[in-house]
Formats: structure tokens, C-alpha cells, sequence
């Protein structure tokens, strides 16, 4: 059987590699991806077959594991960072199944295995700010009209979303950020909770706490994620350390146990 496994890593620590990630890995006897990604995979790559693309050349990424995966037996894994089904990898191969469906390609077994998204450990750092509903959005207008993104963004406010923002800014794009944060304060209060995690799982991580009002794009880089609360969320300290949380509801719950 040929399969190809579109592996997500997960933030970056091999700590958070999920198991199924690691079996699929293994079993693969070529890998594609990043040649970043491939190098954090550090023993667990040794002895395969290396197939690395430059950042941007996401479809010849996708195009190459496909052809790959066709013509050798056994698993071929795709690699990317954090899950491999947000922002990443697995869409762009489903897109050319889809779309091109070359005929090679449907002996082809496709598997995705998912792992943590940055979000999920900023989040996890913090306490619970995606306690409640919640969305992301990515503010790179690359791949997305930036008109299209400000309609979301500002449907995430009337819907009182929580809001993890990918790609905030990068060294050709700042502005976003500030109007998003703009749009947000039509519909939030300014003490809103907003996060910052940079670097989350390397050795420079860092999770700032700070409010909506007080939110801007000079604090933020391309390696930073924004988690934006709803007007429920709450800030608070706890052992002299800061924790955000979304209530789920449970507030006449708590009284009836007090």
C-alpha cells in the first residue's frame, strides 16, 4: 500500500510530538518538508530519505510528496509544523487531489495526523482563554484579499469570539494588526485580555498578558501569536502568576456550591 502522511510536529518541542506522529515518522522511509522541520526531527530522521522544499514553495512541497508517495512502496510522511490541518500543509494537498487528480495519484493512501497548534499552548500557558467558543483568524492577506479578512474580523466580534490571530504581522506587514484591533474595540471592551506567546516550546518563549486597548503591532513579530478574549474573559493572578480564563457559563452553578 502507498500512503502518505501529512504529519503535523506540533510548536516545536519534540515533547509535544504526538505518538501517532512519531509511529508515522517512523514507518516513512522518505520525508518531505522545510529542511527546518526536517533538522527538529533530529534522530527520528536519521536514515530516510530526505526531500526538502524552501518556505513559499508549498505547492512543489505538495506535489513532491504526492509523486513520491505514488511511486514508492510503503509511507512517505510530509512534514509540517505545528498541526499539519491549520494554516499548513494538508489543504494544499487535498487542493490538488482535487483539483488536478492525476491519475498516479489515486493508489495514493492520504492520512493526516494532527498535533498541538501554538494556539493550544499559549492557551494552555495562560489557564483557559478558549474556554468558550472561539475562532482564528490569519491576518496575511498573501493567499486571503485583506477585504475578506476584515469581514471575518469583524464577525468574530459580532459574535463575541474568542480570537487567536496567525501571522499578525511579518517585516513587510504591520498594519493589519492595528486595524484588526481597532475593528475588535467596536465590539470589546478595552480591558478585554488579550495574549501574546512568542516562541512557544524554544528556549526564547515568552507569554505576555496585556489588554486590547494596549495592544500594538510594535509589541508583536512573526514568531509572536495573538489570543484576543471575548467579553467574558477575565485576567486574574494566582500564585503570582497571571491567568486568563473564558467562563463557560457556570456561574449559577458556583453559587449553588458556595
Amino acid at each position: 500500500m502507498n500512503t502518505l502522511f501529512i504529519v503535523g510536529t506540533g510548536p516545536g518541542s519534540m515533547a509535544y510530538l504526538s505518538p501517532a506522529a512519531r509511529e508515522a515518522i517512523t514507518q516513512s522511509r522518505h520525508l518531505v518538508g522545510y529542511q527546518l522541520y526536517l533538522d527538529l526531527l533530529g534522530e527520528l530522521a536519521i536514515g530516510k530519505e530526505h526531500h526538502a522544499k524552501a518556505l513559499g514553495e508549498e505547492i512543489d512541497r505538495a506535489h513532491l510528496a504526492l509523486d513520491i508517495a505514488a511511486r514508492e512502496p510503503g509511507a512517505t510522511a510530509l512534514i509540517s509544523s505545528g498541526d499539519a490541518g491549520i494554516y499548513a500543509m494538508a489543504s494544499v494537498v487535498f487542493e490538488l487531489l482535487d483539483k488536478e487528480a492525476r491519475p498516479e495519484w489515486q493508489s495514493v493512501t492520504v492520512n493526516v495526523i494532527p498535533s498541538p497548534t501554538a494556539m493550544q499552548l499559549v492557551a494552555a500557558h495562560a489557564g483557559a482563554p478558549l474556554g468558550h467558543d472561539f475562532c482564528t483568524i490569519s491576518l496575511s492577506d498573501l493567499l486571503t484579499p485583506w477585504e475578506t479578512i476584515e469581514a471575518r474580523i469583524h464577525a468574530a466580534g459580532q459574535g463575541d469570539f474568542i480570537v487567536a490571530l496567525y501571522n499578525p504581522v511579518s517585516q513587510k506587514r504591520d498594519w493589519q494588526l492595528n486595524t484588526a484591533k481597532d475593528i475588535l474595540l467596536q465590539y470589546l471592551p478595552a480591558e478585554t485580555p488579550v495574549l501574546l506567546g512568542r516562541q512557544m516550546t524554544r528556549p526564547e518563549e515568552q507569554v505576555r498578558t496585556l489588554t486590547l486597548a494596549t495592544l500594538s503591532a510594535a509589541d508583536v513579530d512573526m514568531l509572536t501569536l495573538v489570543i484576543i478574549g471575548n467579553r467574558e474573559s477575565r485576567a486574574f493572578q494566582h500564585g503570582g502568576r497571571h491567568h486568563v480564563y473564558t467562563p463557560r457559563g457556570y456561574a449559577r452553578k458556583l453559587e449553588s456550591h458556595t
